[in-house]
Order: C-alpha cells, then sequence, then structure tokens
C-alpha cells in the first residue's frame, strides 16, 4: 500500500520482490539442471550442492515460517528467511569451494567443517518442517537424536553413540546422508522429468489428453469419470505427483462428473483414485522408478518395462469400481454431440504425441535417464512449435522453468531430509536389527511381514510424502523381505505400491483432500471412497509377491498370471460391489469374492493345505464364469 504522501511503501517493493527472486531461482535452477542433463558432466556432490542449495533457497522463500507471518513488510520473520537463504547458498557452497580438501581429510576434520555440516542439516530440517511438515521433521529429529543416545537405548536398538562431529560430518560432507541416493536421484532423474509434466503442461499437452480421453469415453454410461481416470492415467504417467495430477486434471472432470450425477464426494474420490495411479504408470512414475534403478542396481528401463501391467491392472480396477457405481445409479454418459472428435482432437494435438515417442526411443536406445529426459523437454518445446496454438514463446518458456522448479522443491527437500535417516542408519548400523524385528514380528511369514509393511506405510504416510515414505521403508524392512525369499526388485516394487497408500488412506489422504477442496465435498468423506477405489494398491502387491506378475519367470506361466489376476480384480471388484451386470445376490457376491481369491492368492487357501496355481485358476475361473451366468440368466428383484 501507499503511504500519505504517495510514495510506495516497504509492502509494495518487499512482496514482488520476494516473488521475483523466487522466480529468479527457480528460472535458473531449471536451467542449472537442463544444461547438467545434456551437457554438464559434474561431480556427485557439486551437482548436489547446487541443486540444494537453490532447493533450500526456494523453500525459505516460498513458504513462510508460520502461518500468518508477514512477508510484505521488514518483519523479523522476513530477516530470518533472507539470512536462511544466504546460510545455504554458504553451507553448500563451502562444499564446492573445499571439496578436494573436504576429501583429503576425511575423518581429520576442522572446526569450520563441522560448523558448515551441522548448519546445512539444521537447514534441511528448517526447510523440511516448512514444506512437508511437523511429522517428516519430528522423525528426522528423532533419528538425530538416536544418533547421539544411542548408547542409552535398549539393548535391540543400542550402539555405542556419536558426537556431533562424526554425526554432522557423515551427514553433510559425504554422500551417506543429506547428499545420498535420494537426494542424487532428485538432483538428476526426477527433476528434469518434473520439468518434462511442466513443459507439456504450458505447451497444452495437459488439454489435448483430457480432451483425447473425454472424446473415447465421454458417451458411455459414467462417462466423465471414465474421462478422469484415463485422462489423469495419461497426465500422471509424465508429472509423477499425485495432488498435482489431482489439481491439473480435476478442475476440468470434478465438475463434469458432478453434472451427469455423481455426488461431490464420490467425484473428488475418483479423481484422487484416478491420480494416485499416475505415480505407478511409466515412463515417469514420481521418484519410485529412478530410486529403484539406484537402490537396485538395475537399468531404468527394466523399472519401466515390469510396472506396465500391474499399472494397467490398477486402472482396470478403478475403471470397474467406476463402471459398476455408474450402472447402479443409473448415470448416462454425455450426448454425443457435446463431446470432442476424437479425429479432431488427434489431428490438432498429434504432435504432443512427439515427446512421449521420443522418450520412449532414447529409453530404448539405453541412453541414460537423465538425458532421456532432456530430450523428452527439448522435444516437447520443439514440437510445440508445430502447432500456432501450442507455441512456447519466452513468456510461456519462462513460466514452465518457473514452475518446474518449484513443483520439484517438495521432492528435492523429502529426499534431504530422507538422507539423513538413511544415514543414521547407516552409521549407527541399526538397519539389519530393524529388519530382524519385523522377521521376528511376522514369525517369518511372508505375508504376515507384506501386511506390516503396508501398516508401516499407512502410518508413515500420515506425514511422509510417497517417496520418503519408499525410502524409508525399503531401508528398513526391505531387507526382510529379501531373507523370505522375495526377490529384490518384487521387494521394492511391493513397498513402493504400499508407498502409495497415504494419498489415498485416511486420516490423511493429501490427494483424497485435494479432490475434496476441488468438488466441495467432506475431505473424510472423500478420502474413505477414494480408498475403496484404489483396492487395487492394497491387492496387487500381494499378487507381486506370489506370482510372476512383473515378468520374473517364464513365458508361458507370466501370461497365465496376467490373465489370471485381471480375472481375479474384476471378480474382487464385481463382490465388492456386489454389482456384475445387476445387482448380486448374497450367493452371486460369496462365489465372486471367492473366485477373486482364488485367481489373486493361489498360494495357500485353506490352513494346512496348497493347491497348485493351475488348479487354484481354474477353479477360480470356473467359479467365475459360474456366478457371471447367474447374473444373466437369472435376474431376482434384488434390492
Amino acid at each position: 500500500m501507499r503511504d500519505e504522501g504517495g510514495d510506495l511503501g516497504t509492502g509494495d517493493l518487499l512482496a514482488p520482490l520476494l516473488v521475483r527472486a523466487a522466480a529468479c531461482l527457480a528460472i535458473l535452477l531449471s536451467v542449472f539442471q537442463l544444461w547438467t542433463a545434456g551437457f554438464g558432466v559434474l561431480t556427485a556432490l557439486v551437482q548436489r550442492s547446487v541443486h540444494l542449495a537453490l532447493i533450500l533457497a526456494l523453500a525459505f522463500l516460498l513458504r513462510p515460517p508460520f502461518k500468518g507471518a508477514r512477508r510484505d513488510r521488514l518483519t523479523p520473520w522476513l530477516v530470518l528467511d533472507v539470512v536462511l537463504v544466504l546460510a545455504s547458498f554458504g553451507c553448500c557452497a563451502y562444499v564446492v569451494v573445499f571439496l578436494d580438501e573436504i576429501y583429503e581429510r576425511q575423518g581429520e576434520w576442522l572446526a569450520r567443517d563441522v560448523l558448515a555440516a551441522a548448519l546445512g542439516v539444521l537447514l534441511v530440517l528448517e526447510a523440511c518442517r516448512r514444506v512437508i511438515g511437523w511429522f517428516m521433521a519430528s522423525c528426522v529429529a528423532l533419528f538425530l537424536a538416536y544418533a547421539f543416545l544411542g548408547a542409552w537405548m535398549p539393548d535391540l536398538f543400542a550402539h555405542k553413540g556419536y558426537g556431533l562431529t562424526r554425526i554432522a560430518t557423515t551427514l553433510f560432507l559425504t554422500t551417506e546422508g543429506v547428499f545420498g541416493v535420494p537426494l542424487g536421484v532428485a538432483a538428476t532423474f526426477v527433476f528434469i522429468f518434473v520439468l518434462f509434466g511442466a513443459f507439456l503442461e504450458a505447451s497444452g499437452g495437459g488439454s489435448f489428453f483430457i480432451d483425447l480421453a473425454q472424446a473415447l469415453t465421454g458417451r458411455f454410461s459414467g462417462g466423465p469419470a471414465k474421462t478422469a481416470v484415463i485422462a489423469s492415467g495419461l497426465m500422471g504417467s509424465v508429472s509423477g505427483s499425485a495432488v498435482a495430477n489431482v489439481v491439473t486434471t480435476g478442475a476440468f472432470t470434478i465438475p463434469m462428473m458432478k453434472k451427469v450425477g455423481y455426488r461431490p464426494h464420490v467425484a473428488g474420490a475418483i479423481e484422487a483414485a484416478a491420480s494416485t495411479g499416475g505415480q505407478i504408470m511409466p515412463p515417469v512414475m514420481g521418484a519410485g522408478a529412478f530410486l529403484m534403478a539406484e537402490f537396485t542396481n538395475t537399468s531404468y528401463l527394466t523399472i519401466v518395462k515390469i510396472s506396465i501391467v500391474p499399472a494397467l491392472l490398477y486402472y482396470m480396477t478403478v475403471l470397474l469400481f467406476v463402471h459398476f457405481e455408474a450402472k447402479k445409479q443409473g448415470l448416462a454418459g454425455q450426448p454425443r454431440e457435446s463431446l470432442p472428435k476424437a479425429l479432431r482432437v488427434l489431428s490438432g494435438g498429434l504432435h504432443f504425441i512427439i515427446p512421449l515417442v521420443a522418450l520412449v526411443v532414447a529409453l530404448v536406445m539405453n541412453v541414460s535417464p537423465t538425458m532421456a529426459g532432456f530430450v523428452a523437454v527439448a522435444s516437447t518445446f520443439l514440437a510445440s512449435a508445430l502447432r500456432k496454438a501450442s507455441r512456447m514463446g519466452p513468456r510461456l518458456l519462462l513460466q514452465a522453468l518457473e514452475k518446474g522448479a518449484k513443483n520439484a522443491v517438495t521432492v528435492s527437500v523429502a529426499c534431504a531430509a530422507a538422507g539423513i535417516i538413511v544415514g543414521v542408519i547407516g552409521l549407527t548400523g541399526q538397519g539389519l536389527n530393524l529388519s530382524s524385528l519385523v522377521l521376528a514380528l511376522s514369525l517369518d511369514i511372508k505375508l504376515l511381514a507384506i501386511l506390516l509393511i503396508g501398516t508401516a506405510s499407512l502410518v508413515l504416510g500420515m506425514g511422509l510424502p510417497v517417496t520418503a515414505s519408499y525410502i524409508v521403508l525399503v531401508t528398513l524392512a526391505g531387507p526382510a523381505l529379501l531373507d523370505l525369499g522375495v526377490p529384490l526388485l518384487v521387494g521394492h516394487m511391493v513397498v513402493f505400491w504400499y508407498s502409495q497408500l497415504s494419498n489415498v488412506t485416511p486420516p490423511v489422504s493429501l490427494a483424497a483432500f485435494a479432490g475434496a477442496g476441488l468438488a466441495g465435498a467432506h475431505p473424510m468423506r472423500t478420502a474413505l471412497v477414494a480408498c475403496n477405489l484404489a483396492k487395487g494398491l492394497f491387492i496387487i502387491p500381494l499378487v507381486m509377491a506370489y506370482r510372476p506378475l512383473l515378468g520374473n519367470g517364464p513365458a508361458g506361466e507370466v501370461a497365465v498370471t496376467m490373465i489370471a489376476s485381471a480375472a481375479g480384480l474384476l471378480a474382487v471388484a464385481a463382490g465388492m460391489e456386489r454389482f456384475l451386470v445387476r445387482r448380486a445376490t448374497a450367493l452371486e457376491t460369496a462365489l465372486f469374492l471367492l473366485a477373486g481369491l482364488c485367481l489373486l492368492w493361489p498360494d495357500v487357501l485353506v490352513a494346512g493345505l496348497h493347491i497348485p496355481a493351475r488348479a487354484s485358476d481354474a477353479a477360480g475361473l470356473a467359479l467365475l464364469v459360474g456366478a457371471g451366468l447367474l447374473q444373466l440368466l437369472h435376474r431376482p428383484d434384488v434390492t
């Protein structure tokens, strides 16, 4: 506002200055990441230090220290934020400038080394509190306290305890803590693909995917809901963020669903469940595919290939639940004349397929994921120039660079904070003890171990983002699955899928809450329906653990597993919704659920009785066909 003399007040100057400073830093970060992805070769600590410095600066500029803190006048809190930004640059610059000396004096640290490292850890902790919340910040603080107080812990968790010098320098001056694998993945692979999603959205690719989904599904029963599922799958496969996916596609699909008769909380839940699937749908899968590739020493292309079938099965279950709900409520599709024409949509937006094709080709040619992401971003920019409506001029280009960096702040801060937890576990050597605890609690039974991990993911998901939840769970519990005979890659995939539960499972379900906000619905009712729609997240990981759904077996057995899994999920959906072609009787419902059990979990059906998979599949298919025939041939009045 202006003062009495008509001059600009400090609020008129400071607020825009902060916004512009954040925008400039975001654009600078995106340019740096593009340059290193396509042309630059930097050592790990240098790359990650520059990335972290800009991420921390953005975190302190974009997120005030507490709700209601004034940013439009010269307050102590504003001064604090500026000091934290400068301290972030200073700590990370210290690592870059003195990198050679740090390597040379490992273990013989100077006082300034300890000061810079301790300050860096505290800055990450504060950024975590602001960006992610108190829950994760408290978890990180507890692990730090545990590193100090190990000598006073119970025998199961005891260790000799470490001092400030050892803890701080390990966590900030090596690649065993903050600058470990999680941040390394966020600073290379993840960022470039987040930027790819921002470029695709800025050029109009998001609208193209929504229009295409609407043209293909809008006329069918519950058409807008199916449009939401398909559009969210297409957008989510490149955005990698469930909440961002809800906000992007939900702004269009949720009003459409409400218009044709879906209740507000159901419309929000459908969008949340569909958007959550975007984080398990290749090629981007959030940060999961890249982290999994690093943790398991597997190629990124392999992760993408084995993820396709489970992701499609998940979307199949969501579509089935949506279809049955629409049939039960008698919801019709949209009039054909009100829908966009598929051929017209394709002809106007076919050039948006070019970046996806370029990405797949780059991956098949075995280039690094970082370079593949660079190719995708560059091809998006070039392809947008093929149509006037999508052409990215300087303004749109800068907006895409800015948005990509800002979208990456949460993931990078989560990965830096999770690196502290991983570093403490490695420093204290407690990873094996915690894995042994999981084995003991599960009584060496694979199913119980998996259910324990699923439960742990629900608890962690109340405060941790998906990426952080996956990192912590796979570090603590992953070895237990390996000891129980679950292959390494399968175990990681199971943990990764269960880490998605926090998006749709109460009491803290961020994607569902975002959908509720757009739909004007009660958040908890929306979350409960979203949890019901996303049952594939609970069921499919169990199939992965017991059957070769990920292609880890003979080709014939893999094919049978895929068919049986699809049929089993159909049976479960029909049984839980009590509907296939009409409302199901109690007998039909029981037959559907029993068929799903046989098809999805053939290992042990009755205590002490082992049934071969082929016999179980045959029994399940027979039960499913029998229940389906009853639905078709007998039509009692069922309420």
